[in-house]
C-alpha cells in the first residue's frame, strides 16, 4: 500500500505565459487540469494492471505539475509499499500528512511504521488518523494491534472493544475472544462465541429464505 521521489520536484509546466501583446494565457490552468486528470487516468489504470512502473512515473509527473498534491504522494506511498520499498514509502506519507493531514494517509504511514516494527510511531500514527476519523473498526484493530506489540493490554482491549461496536461481525468478535481467553475471561468470551453462532445462524436463515427470481416467461 513506494520510492521517495522527494527529489526537488522542478517546476515543469514550461508555457508561454504572454500572448505577443502581453495578454496572459487564461487558459493554461484548464490545460495543467486536464492534463493532470488524464495522468491519474493512466495511475489508476497502472495500479489496477500491476504496471508500477508506469504508474509511478504518471505520479511523479503529476507531481512536477503540483508539487504539494498530497493525493499523489498517497498513493505514490501505496505503490512502493507494494514493492516493499518502505523507507521511501514512509517518505512519502509524510510529505502527503505535512501537506493535507487526513484519516488515510495516517493510517498508511501507520501501516508501514508497524511493517517495519517502528511500533510506538505507529501506534501515534494510527491514533492520528483515528482522530480524523473514529468510525472505522479497521483503523481500531490497527491501532489495537500495534498496542500488543508495546505491552500495553489494557488500551488494546479497549479498541477491540470499539472496533467490534463499530463492525459486530465474526472478524470482529473473534479477535476480543481470543484476548478474553488469555485473560482468562471466560464468561465475556463465551457471550461472544454465542453472537457468532446467531450470526451464523441468521446468515443461514436468510440463504434459505432467499426467494430467486422467476424467469422471464417468453410468450
Amino acid at each position: 500500500m513506494y520510492e521517495l521521489i522527494l527529489v526537488s520536484i522542478f517546476a515543469f509546466f514550461a508555457y508561454r505565459a504572454f500572448a505577443v501583446d502581453h495578454a496572459i494565457d487564461e487558459d493554461v490552468p484548464h490545460r495543467i487540469s486536464d492534463k493532470v486528470g488524464k495522468l491519474w487516468d493512466i495511475v489508476h489504470q497502472g495500479m489496477r494492471d500491476n504496471r508500477l512502473v508506469r504508474a509511478e512515473k504518471a505520479l511523479l509527473t503529476i507531481l512536477k505539475l503540483d508539487k504539494k498534491n498530497a493525493a499523489a504522494y498517497n498513493r505514490l506511498g501505496i505503490l512502493y509499499a507494494k514493492q516493499k520499498e518502505f523507507k521511501d514509502a514512509i517518505d512519502c506519507f509524510e510529505i502527503a500528512c505535512s501537506i493535507e493531514p487526513s484519516a488515510s494517509s495516517l493510517h498508511n504511514l501507520g501501516l508501514i511504521y508497524y511493517e517495519t516494527e517502528n511500533y510506538e510511531k505507529a501506534v501515534t500514527a494510527f491514533e492520528e488518523a483515528i482522530s480524523l476519523e473514529d468510525g472505522m473498526a479497521a483503523r481500531h484493530i490497527a491501532l489495537a494491534k500495534a498496542l500488543e506489540h508495546l505491552g500495553n493490554d489494557k488500551l488494546m482491549l479497549e479498541h477491540l472493544i470499539r472496533a467490534a461496536e463499530l463492525e459486530p461481525s465474526r472478524e470482529s468478535y473473534r479477535l476480543l475472544i481470543e484476548v478474553y481467553r488469555k485473560r482468562g475471561e471466560e464468561e465475556k468470551a463465551d457471550i461472544l462465541e454465542d453472537k457468532i453462532k446467531r450470526i451464523n445462524s441468521n446468515a443461514n436463515v436468510k440463504s434459505r429464505l432467499r426467494v430467486k427470481r422467476p424467469k422471464k416467461v417468453v410468450v
